[in-house]
């Protein structure tokens, strides 16, 4: 038996960043515009930052969520972004991303199903 899945894209970003946004309500803030960018639909965020440094920050999606997790010791920020329904533009959330943390993307992963 086979079963029918629905459309989806799933990317997984390592960013190399020049520039960290270490702030939970600018995160807050790139979380909400990414999901705009992308033509998802915002439910809620959360976001936690670290001590010293680094955050985390997930927003949930009518269409499923996007996270971003950074380590400035490291220059590193890894984004994850999850959504369903061919409307949808994830790329263009992941480009958003990038651009605010003035990033190069090292390695972007790719998975589409449906």
């Amino acid at each position: 038996m086979s079963i029918k899945l629905p459309y989806y894209m799933h990317l997984i970003a390592d960013l190399e960043a020049e520039h960290f946004v270490d702030g939970p309500k600018e995160i807050e803030k790139i979380l909400y515009a990414a999901a705009r960018k992308a033509n998802n639909t915002p439910l809620k965020a959360v976001v936690h930052k670290f001590s010293p440094h680094g955050v985390t920050g997930v927003i949930l999606l009518a269409e499923s969520h996007i996270a971003i997790h950074s380590w400035p010791e490291y220059k590193y920020v890894a984004v994850d972004i999850f959504t369903c329904g061919r409307k949808t533009q994830p790329k263009k959330a992941l480009e958003y991303i990038r651009h605010k943390f003035k990033a190069r993307v090292v390695k972007v992963q790719e998975i589409k199903e449906g």
